[in-house]
């Protein structure tokens, strides 16, 4: 399952999911861009995973030359690209009533045309190599579940799935593989910033009885950009410790 000198690039690699992401490539071999909007702290995230073969760069998902001069860069050091992880999201809470339409863009554009100006500024790049690796961080929030507050949210995450069908089926000429993860609740720094009483509430709804860690992703996105992904395409892979398996919590009762 080895990324062993492949070059992958993630986007929203400063912390949590992102720097998760980006720690698992590097361990197994892979040189790694982190792309955030926080230079401070995505430079100190590319220190502290201490490789040589790490490094980091300042760029906005939503600016499509941002983007293309860090694919461009990272090409022209390690020769090309392998990978690109379009994983950059954010996920403040507002009810519609609440919502403006602001709040809606803004969502809109960090999470889905985030994801298509990422993958669009690497693509020239994916396809000059033998095989191609589109990866997307989506979320069950969305494409199967939901959550009062984060409809726009939502919307985005189901979006990157309709956005990875048809980029399978364009890409797959091209020997370009398209999928996405869907991450139940992990333990980050944003999720620690909703609070004990939220983290409390969703551990228990989890029928293996605990939260995700980021290297629970990782370890499956690093599966599927890997040589034995190679017949996989325009799928989903749900990474949640059975969250969406029970019908009601009462299935969760009768377990006990």
């Amino acid at each position: 399952m080895t990324v062993d000198q492949k070059t992958v690039v993630i986007t929203g690699a400063a912390r949590g999911i992102g720097r998760g992401i980006a720690e698992t490539f590097a361990d197994n071999g892979a040189r790694v861009v982190l792309v955030d909007v926080d230079e401070k702290a995505v430079q100190r995230a590319a220190d502290e995973i201490d490789d040589e073969s790490v490094e980091a760069h300042a760029g906005d998902v939503t600016e499509l030359e941002e983007m293309e001069a860090i694919a461009e860069a990272a090409a022209e050091r390690y020769g090309g690209i392998d990978i690109v992880c379009a994983n950059a999201g954010i996920y403040p809470s507002a009810s519609l009533e609440e919502m403006t339409e602001a709040d809606w863009d803004r969502v809109q554009n960090v999470n889905l045309k985030g994801t298509f100006l990422t993958v669009k500024a690497c693509l020239p790049y994916l396809k000059d190599q033998d095989s191609g690796r589109v990866l997307l961080t989506s979320s069950i929030t969305g494409p199967m579940t939901g959550y009062p507050g984060w409809s726009h949210y939502g919307a985005t995450k189901a979006g990157m799935l309709g956005f990875m069908r048809t980029a399978a089926l364009e890409l797959a000429q091209h020997d370009i593989t398209v999928n996405a993860v869907l991450p139940g609740n992990i333990r980050t720094e944003s999720l620690d910033e909703l609070g004990e009483e939220y983290i409390e509430r969703m551990t228990a709804s989890v029928p293996l009885g605990t939260l995700g860690d980021p290297e629970d992703i990782a370890h499956a996105l690093v599966f599927l950009a890997s040589e034995r992904a190679k017949f996989i395409t325009g799928q989903t892979l749900v990474v949640d410790g059975g969250q969406t398996l029970p019908e009601s919590a009462m299935a969760l009762e009768d377990s006990d």
